[in-house]
């Protein structure tokens, strides 16, 4: 597996234009063993870059499968492999990964002509900023573990120290990495750098599932709350589960600086799995454009921006959801942080999904008829990050509908009847079809064209600028303000009837989806809080159950924001 290399220095390859025409000499065609017969330079550079793909992929696939087989064997034999030897594995696995990427920032992209094009479709600045969020989440996630078991360093092992250091020096190196690369089309050491890349993504895979199936932290913590409750309640702590005993022995003493760290690593416990979504998706759109060489075609000759015209309802409607789910967020959480929460608060958040949610797939359903009545041609041009946006919306999904199906069985099988459980059961059958419908709508107004504006929108934008930078005096300000109310008015009427249904739906469904997203991400777990699942299916195994399908639901929400911005912007 070897890489052409170019002798010819270039020092401004690095600010060179994506746009610009690029001498054939700077072109670093790829080359492999198994195909170097090959009597065309552009077949051989196919097959390698199809070669390449495939051992980089199979790297990943075992070093994944190398990684799961040791996380279920603590699961299933934790005398043979315990949690330290699983944290010892990944460990090594994150230096090799912090090895390749300093390399690739020191040595890789400093080459000449290493990065001769830069996707203008990857790494937008939502999902490089949830990078930067979800990774200083788990930052302080990390800091409160190290936190947790310097108190109690006299029944822990001192890698529950270490793990966490490495994890903060590995959170910090990645996100560094792909606010600043992710955007990068490699043009050389393309096998080593897939191969870095497929390292990096199975690493993150295995924190991910590491993190959804270890509930040891929550167990020591729920067996601590147990046992106050039994010294109040004047019983005897032999008659609870085995695992009470052993963790009573390490017991968090009583002071405030221990009990800020437990709650800590609960409240950001969500963020760590959102974390490893979002880089793998990130890391996985640098692996498909290694190597990738852009055309004329593929490069848009206008920014697309986002402006606030032709939406009248949809902010309205969307503003009063987003305040409504407020209330009841703020209502539920003063709750659940002071005592457990009472029924009636369980009804209340309930009931509010239940009226937003027939709103948004009704609006999802009518956005994909008039999609369905427009003569918009399809965008057919090659697209890694459209491609991964479907993919993520179609299985992001899954993390919502799979609990839903779950609290189905669980609802059917016990008591449908009663209040609580029936709205419980509307809210995972509503949840459901919302989540397909919303994933219909985007992903059809993905595909479509974008409609160029006219001349006469164009004019007007001018001369809004135009008004914007003149200096308006206090007399001038009442008559500025009337003409622009007035061209927002024209605009809007101007506007087709299906170009101003969609935005409308599409900024609505943008609002829903925020509120949606900030209400599960800060704290409002009432899926695991109502007790109901959770007594059905056993504490390990809805903890397992929620925090697969926790994370997937938030990063879905925060994944439909940016897809459904797209669908308003083409609209």
């Amino acid at each position: 597996m070897s890489d052409k290399k170019v002798s010819r220095p270039c020092h401004h390859c690095k600010s060179r234009s994506a746009s610009a025409p690029t001498d054939t000499s700077k072109i670093h065609y790829e080359k492999f063993w198994l195909y170097r017969h090959c009597s065309s330079v552009q077949q051989r550079d196919r097959q390698a870059q199809k070669a390449g793909q495939l051992f980089s992929g199979l790297l990943a696939m075992n070093v994944v499968f190398l990684g799961s087989a040791f996380i279920s064997s603590m699961i299933f034999n934790q005398v043979a492999i315990t949690l330290a030897d699983v944290w010892i594995l990944l460990s090594i696995l994150k230096v090799l990964c912090l090895f390749w990427i300093i390399y690739y920032l020191l040595g890789t992209s400093r080459q000449p002509h290493a990065v001769l094009y830069r996707d203008s479709h990857a790494g937008a600045i939502w999902i490089r900023g949830s990078v930067l969020l979800f990774g200083t989440c788990s930052i302080l996630l990390n800091v409160f573990q190290i936190g947790y078991s310097t108190i109690l360093i006299h029944c822990k092992s001192r890698v529950e120290i270490v793990f966490p250091s490495i994890g903060i020096l590995f959170i910090c190196t990645q996100a560094y990495f792909l606010w600043h690369h992710s955007k990068d089309c490699i043009q050389v050491q393309h096998n080593f750098t897939r191969c870095g890349l497929m390292l990096t993504i199975a690493t993150n895979l295995l924190r991910w599932l590491l993190a959804v199936t270890n509930d040891t932290l929550h167990v020591e913590i729920e067996s601590q709350l147990r046992e106050v409750e039994r010294r109040f309640a004047g019983k005897a702590p032999s008659s609870h589960p085995h695992w009470c005993n052993e963790t009573t022995s390490c017991t968090c003493p009583n002071t405030t600086i221990c009990q800020v760290f437990q709650k800590g690593y609960i409240l950001l416990y969500p963020f760590n799995t959102e974390y490893c979504l979002v880089c793998c998706s990130v890391l996985y759109v640098m692996w498909k454009n290694v190597g990738r060489r852009i055309s004329h075609h593929h490069i848009p000759h206008t920014k697309p921006k986002f402006k606030f015209q032709g939406v009248v309802f949809g902010p309205l409607l969307g503003t009063a959801a987003v305040i409504i789910g407020a209330c009841v967020f703020m209502m539920y959480q003063i709750q659940a942080t002071s005592l457990a929460p009472s029924r009636q608060v369980f009804v209340i958040y309930y009931s509010y999904y239940i009226v937003l949610l027939p709103l948004m797939s009704v609006g999802a359903v009518i956005g994909t008829i008039i999609h369905a009545l427009e003569k918009k041609e399809l965008d057919t041009l090659k697209n890694p990050t459209r491609s991964l946006d479907v993919v993520l919306l179609m299985g992001a999904a899954l993390g919502q509908i799979g609990m839903s199906y779950f609290s189905i069985v669980a609802l059917v099988a016990t008591d449908p009847r009663d209040l609580l459980n029936s709205l419980i059961l509307s809210y995972s059958i509503l949840l459901i079809f919302q989540n397909i419908t919303q994933n219909v709508f985007v992903i059809d107004g993905l595909h479509r064209r974008r409609t160029p504006p006219g001349k006469e929108e164009d004019t007007k934008e001018q001369n809004r600028e135009a008004y914007s930078q003149r200096r308006v005096s206090v007399l001038e300000l009442g008559q500025e303000i009337r003409k622009a109310s007035l061209s927002y008015i024209h605009t809007y009427s101007h506007l087709s009837w299906k170009r101003r249904v969609l935005r409308e739906i599409s900024f609505f469904l943008v609002l829903c989806n925020i509120i949606l997203w900030v209400m599960p991400t800060f704290g409002a777990h009432p899926v695991f809080e109502n007790g109901m699942e959770r007594s059905f299916y056993g504490y390990s195994t809805w903890f397992v159950i929620v925090n697969f399908g926790l994370p997937l639901g938030v990063f879905y929400r925060m994944h439909s924001v940016g897809g459904l911005l797209e669908v308003y912007v083409t609209a």
